[in-house]
């Protein structure tokens, strides 16, 4: 008798069954991948708004049928209006959220890692938090005037805090072990950040920046209120002026196609930073 037998015969024994016989491990279940599944309620309303419209349920001077919304977006894409006013707005978007994001990500991992900065600017940054951009306005038109430097400090404002705390709710979360590990090893300081600090705050880091993305264009709209001469908000308050509903419903539109879109992007970052996570 071999040494294998006499192993499968003592398993047998224990009331353990052979190592052949073993059920292999079960794979964690993911989310579908079909994309287009997302789509369907989306789908559903506008069918069911378009519907309403053809039926005369509802006022076109007040809500406008979707063939109306597109075809305001055939005619404002066509004569190129539509993508100068959507570039300039995305520029400030995006230079708002690479400024505000990007401090909001230094100041919380400064504040995470130390103490004695989270004690001297913490209280600070919670009551900055609590103030509306709408109240602040007048003092950006006052230290900015009226060009491209204001609109980008409320997006900026806007956008740091989702960023701060998700960071440092990060970085706090981490387990104290893997930083003294960490130390027993020799790592120093940047070695540490790099090993440790950073992959550990990484997804709540994405967290915030997925609800800054989102905040971003709430800020915008509120910046290109005032002041303004181009921009999809700037569209909007034009349109406004002259009772074009369909343009005012084409801006809403594209707010919520950008929102959907930069979700898309953050998604795909957490899936290729965080590939331990199982997708959403």
């Amino acid at each position: 008798m071999t040494q294998l037998d006499v192993s499968q015969q003592s398993r047998a024994v224990a009331g353990t069954p052979p190592a052949a016989q073993t059920p292999a491990p079960r794979r964690p279940r993911t989310a579908p991948s079909g994309e287009w599944v997302r789509w369907i309620v989306p789908v559903l309303l506008v069918a069911g708004w378009q519907l309403a419209s053809s039926v005369g349920w509802l006022n076109p001077r007040v809500l406008p049928a979707p063939s109306a919304v597109f075809g305001a977006f055939w005619e404002l894409a066509r004569s190129g209006e539509l993508w100068h006013h959507f570039l300039i707005s995305l520029q400030r978007a995006s230079l708002g959220v690479l400024v505000g994001g990007g401090l909001g990500f230094l100041f919380g991992i400064l504040n995470g890692t130390s103490r004695a900065a989270n004690v001297l600017l913490d209280t600070s940054f919670q009551m900055l938090r609590t103030i509306p951009n709408l109240a602040l306005i007048p003092l950006v038109i006052l230290w900015f005037g009226i060009g491209e430097s204001g609109k980008i400090f409320l997006i900026a404002l806007a956008t740091f805090f989702p960023v701060y705390l998700n960071t440092l709710h990060g970085v706090r979360s981490i387990d104290p072990r893997l930083t003294e590990m960490a130390g027993v090893y020799g790592l120093g300081r940047a070695e540490t950040f790099r090993r440790v600090t950073l992959p550990g705050a990484l997804p709540s880091v994405l967290v915030g920046v997925r609800y800054a993305l989102g905040i971003s264009w709430l800020a915008l709209v509120v910046s290109e209120s005032f002041g303004a001469s181009s921009g999809i908000g700037f569209l909007a308050m034009d349109a406004r002026e002259f009772f074009r509903t369909d343009v005012i419903v084409l801006a809403i539109v594209i707010y919520a196609l950008i929102g959907k879109v930069a979700d898309v992007i953050v998604r795909g970052l957490e899936r290729r930073l965080l590939p331990w996570q199982v997708p959403a």
